[in-house]
């Protein structure tokens, strides 16, 4: 209270000296006012950037082109060696016609050499895919539509490299989560970490993918018990609007490059009101997006969802209630609903108690529930891109 009366009567000296008319009471009015305006004016803004979110528009711009996907997950490596042969032997015996490649990998790196001298200058280039246009190439004669995969802020690589753009330790050291190998964030809430990942994006696009598919759009698990003692650079936004706010940006960006944008998003998150802790709002992240592809793998679900024991040992039921909780979800969205092309499950998840061994049988159980859900895309995940042969991806 001292500071603030000596404060004030310091003002008041000052402007007394100009204005010797001006009462101490009419003072005390003006700071009132000014103050008041700057409260107005901050609020101005704030409405105005809800506002701006309220009143997106979105096109998809390839509506009357892409097909119905149903793709498989390829590795970067799996891309450039021998296995995208009898990968490609698979989508060209089955329905199956697209594949998700990884562009920007988990650890961070961009697996081919883009051509883009900022970007290589980083150093976060690995010439994994010696040459796209090759690959690209390929994809084209055999009628597969090219996915490029982005993990945004999970990197490792670039967070070694600009700490400053990551989070940090109350001792100022890297934060990790603890894995191994541990993984590095980058701070969603950073712009700079945002232009870097549209970057590689519009280098996919330049490249010939069709889609530009973002994972690890959020903040690391469990960040809500740590966001107090990290260092890191933020605002006064949520995280599920900042994570949101990253999303509409690329789409604006992209969206006139002729690429469809999506993102891959936990599939829970469709069942819960919002992940804050992470950032993820299903719905918020939905309206930005042309594809939402959750990662509704039953071994994710712990027990007791949609009514199992054990999900995992429960491939229908899980789909079926999970595909249930999204389509009621985005539904409010109306003309802004995007299409929705889930992760499906051809592994098996020996850590989870209670698991099953996943084969044709589990894969068509996934697959029927979709279809008596109404969705007609998919997406299927086997980290070793070893995928269950025999398997009718009619989806009927």
């Amino acid at each position: 209270m001292e500071l603030l009366v000596a404060a004030l009567l310091s003002l008041w000296g000052s402007i007394a000296g100009s204005q010797p008319d001006m009462t101490m009471e009419q003072m005390l009015q003006a700071y009132a006012d000014g103050a008041r305006a700057a409260q107005q004016a901050e609020l101005a803004q704030s409405q105005g950037q809800a506002a701006a979110r309220d009143t997106f528009v979105k096109q998809d711009p390839q509506k009357n082109e892409a097909p119905l996907v149903k793709g498989l997950y390829v590795t970067a490596h799996s891309a450039a060696g021998s296995r995208m042969e009898t990968l490609l032997k698979l989508l060209d015996d089955t329905e199956l016609n697209a594949v998700v490649i990884d562009v920007k990998d988990d650890f961070g790196y961009i697996t081919y050499p883009t051509g883009n001298p900022e970007l290589e200058a980083l150093g976060t280039t690995q010439k994994i895919i010696p040459n796209m246009a090759a690959l690209m190439e390929k994809l084209k004669n055999h009628d597969v539509y090219p996915i490029a995969r982005i993990v945004v802020f999970k990197d490792s690589v670039l967070a070694k490299q600009r700490p400053d753009l990551s989070f940090l330790n109350p001792d100022g050291t890297l934060w990790n989560n603890g894995k191994s190998p541990p993984d590095s964030f980058m701070n969603p809430y950073r712009t700079e970490v945002w232009d870097y990942n549209i970057a590689v994006a519009k280098e996919a696009a330049k490249a010939g993918f069709k889609e530009i598919q973002f994972d690890y759009v959020r903040f690391p698990e469990g960040f809500e018990t740590r966001a107090d003692k990290l260092q890191y650079t933020h605002d006064d936004r949520a995280r599920t609007d900042v994570v949101a706010d990253f999303v509409k940006k690329a789409h604006e960006q992209l969206s006139p490059l002729g690429v469809r944008v999506s993102v891959d998003i936990f599939g829970y998150a469709a069942s819960v009101p919002a992940a804050e802790g992470i950032g993820q709002d299903f719905e918020k992240i939905s309206k930005y997006v042309d594809v939402i592809a959750p990662m509704v793998y039953p071994s994710h679900y712990g027990p007791g969802w949609f009514g199992s024991k054990v999900p995992d040992a429960a491939p229908y039921a899980t789909i079926h209630g999970a595909m249930h909780d999204t389509l009621a979800k985005i539904g409010p969205l109306e003309a802004l609903k995007p299409i929705v092309r889930p992760w499906l499950q051809d592994f098996t998840a020996s850590w989870v108690q209670g698991y099953i061994k996943y084969g044709k049988h589990e894969v068509e159980e996934q697959l029927r529930a979709l279809h008596d859900s109404g969705i007609e895309e998919f997406l299927l995940w086997n980290a070793g891109n070893s995928y269950t042969p025999g398997v009718d991806y009619g989806m009927k």
